[in-house]
């Protein structure tokens, strides 16, 4: 009798044990689900204000992706609940799928450029900012793969969370672009000499000149680059196209005495390797 009444405690115990973990199960899901509803409502907000005639939205994959969809109507209907609430443990990973013109197809991430990827990694980490704001945050050459477009929808959207007023928030930011500059409110020069890093304080002034003369002089080399190729190539035309000559005269002329041939031969390649 008293064995029974333990295994009846024990059998309670169990039943508490179990209910416990199907209340924390649900109340994780809840919060994982919350919490991805809302990043992915601000990811749609964010990639609006970085690309305004374009979309983006997040997916998150489940295993019920890949089950067959039933004929039943209730059964469509309860598959339908369980893809609004999918428990935590179907999770195959998160997709991401966006537009950069008002029509037109969406894109995966593996279809983008590399600037389309910064930029879209830069709305994702905004959209998560706005669920749970930090107090400041910290980037290195963020807009460094971006165009002036979005570098300049980058700068907007940066002005404006830092100048929110219901959430302000600091944003330190390394660049060597003029649209972040353009709107900061103090700007640091910092040089490197003999393995020592100083910081200096600069005008916004000395800074857009700092960085126009680096732009100037990335594009001089630019052309260099580009000149250098051209001629390459041109020389390549050339060598490809005397080739075949020098084999036809070869073909054509007299035999000669073989003094005469060896300076006539030395003569050629010295030519066709110019």
């Amino acid at each position: 009798e008293a064995l029974l009444k333990r295994k009846e405690e024990v059998d309670c115990g169990a039943e508490k044990v179990t209910e416990l973990i199907e209340s924390l199960d649900r109340q994780k899901d809840e919060a994982i689900n919350r919490t991805f509803r809302g990043v992915s409502a601000h990811f749609k907000e964010v990639f609006k204000e970085l690309v305004p005639n374009g979309a983006g939205e997040l997916i998150m994959r489940t295993s019920l992706d890949d089950d067959d969809n039933d004929d039943s109507t209730e059964e469509m209907d309860d598959d339908e609940v369980r893809r609004q609430n999918p428990s935590v443990n179907k999770y195959r990973g998160i997709g991401i799928k966006v537009r950069f013109s008002p029509v037109g197809e969406n894109y995966m991430m593996s279809q983008l450029s590399g600037g389309q990827k910064s930029l879209v990694a830069m709305a994702l980490i905004f959209a998560i900012q706005r669920c749970d704001p930090a107090p400041f945050y910290l980037f290195d050459e963020l807009d460094q793969a971006l165009d002036s477009s979005y570098r300049k929808a980058v700068a907007g959207l940066i002005q404006r969370q830092a100048t929110n007023s219901d959430n302000p928030m600091q944003f330190i930011c390394s660049t060597f672009r003029p649209e972040l500059v353009a709107i900061a409110d103090q700007c640091y020069g910092i040089s490197h000499q003999d393995k020592v890093s100083n910081i200096n304080i600069m005008s916004k002034r000395d800074a857009l000149k700092f960085i126009a003369n680096l732009m100037n002089e990335e594009e001089a080399v630019g052309e260099l680059s580009s000149l250098a190729t051209s001629k390459a190539s041109r020389m390549t035309k050339k060598r490809k196209a005397a080739e075949p000559l020098l084999a036809e005269d070869s073909e054509e002329e007299e035999p000669l005495d073989d003094e005469t041939a060896l300076d006539d031969e030395t003569e050629g390649s010295v030519t066709v390797a110019t």
